[in-house]
């Protein structure tokens, strides 16, 4: 978002504390979990594979804009970590595994286990050009295929945050099994990504919100809803999906920020640069 913003004293910093802090691990992948309060401040270091990708994306795209090559470098070095460890071949899928330990075929009963939105689809292309003989394409027609799979689990027609896929498609165990505050993601990385794919996209458009707006976390056995999210930041996620796909401009309230929460902020800013560069008759 520092990039997105052009504001490169803010990704300097970021960057430098990503460094020190984070990327810890003897594979070249960052630590998921830091809390200010710990000692030593990296409570879990297993990888978190969307965050890896995420960084990865950033270092690149400011790397090209801004010629800088130390950014490019460190790039390509975090794609080829991914690469490595955090892709698991499983029959004719090439899948992301959440992290590095703990979600593969051979960890867990009901592995591999895999969280459809930690497929960031915009990232996979820029990947390639730093890894032209990795993964990615293969990555990202498996995450739609799993993704497709995922949404014909429950009556709702909405994925589970997270989904075994050691036998058929069904909910992971040990997690919350409901479409939610992870899934709420998936459509925004795919309009991002270009995708106008609507048997993908359409479900989140009719089924993930309310005659209010608002977004709902959704039993998947029952196609009920256990909780509906009036913030804007979560909103535009499917006003942005029916834009995209049918010309329906953002509703003025979502046209203008102001911070909330950190993850349905982010959402918003995300959804907002993206209207704002690619689809400006949005708003």
């Amino acid at each position: 978002m520092s990039y997105l913003a052009e504001n490169r004293g803010d990704f300097d910093r970021i960057w430098a504390f990503t460094r020190t802090e984070m990327l810890l691990r003897d594979d070249g992948l960052a630590a998921w979990k830091w809390e200010p309060g710990a000692t030593p401040h990296v409570t879990d270091a297993n990888n978190a594979t969307d965050g890896d990708l995420l960084i990865a994306y950033a270092l690149a795209l400011a790397g090209h804009a801004w010629e800088r090559p130390d950014l490019t470098t460190a790039a390509a070095g975090i794609a080829a970590a991914l690469a490595a460890g955090g892709v698991e071949k499983v029959g004719d899928l090439v899948l992301l595994k959440p992290g590095n330990s703990g979600f593969g075929a051979a960890d867990r009963a009901d592995g591999p286990v895999i969280n459809p939105s930690y497929w960031v689809f915009e990232a996979l292309p820029a990947m390639a050009e730093l890894m032209p003989d990795g993964p990615w394409s293969e990555l990202s027609d498996s995450g739609k295929t799993v993704l497709a799979a995922s949404m014909k689990i429950g009556p709702s027609g909405l994925p589970p945050d997270w989904v075994s896929l050691r036998a058929k498609p069904r909910p992971a165990d040990g997690f919350p099994q409901e479409f939610g505050y992870n899934a709420f993601r998936i459509p925004l990385y795919l309009i991002r990504a270009g995708s106008r794919d609507r048997a993908l996209l359409e479900p989140f458009v009719t089924h993930m919100r309310d005659a209010e707006g608002r977004v709902l976390v959704v039993d998947i056995a029952l196609g009920q809803a256990r909780q509906a999210l009036a913030d804007v930041g979560y909103r535009i996620i499917p006003a942005l999906v029916s834009c995209v796909l049918d010309g329906t401009p953002l509703p003025d309230e979502m046209q203008s920020f102001a911070p909330t929460d950190y993850y349905p902020s982010t959402l918003q800013l995300l959804a907002l640069s993206f209207a704002r560069r690619q689809h400006p008759e949005c708003l």
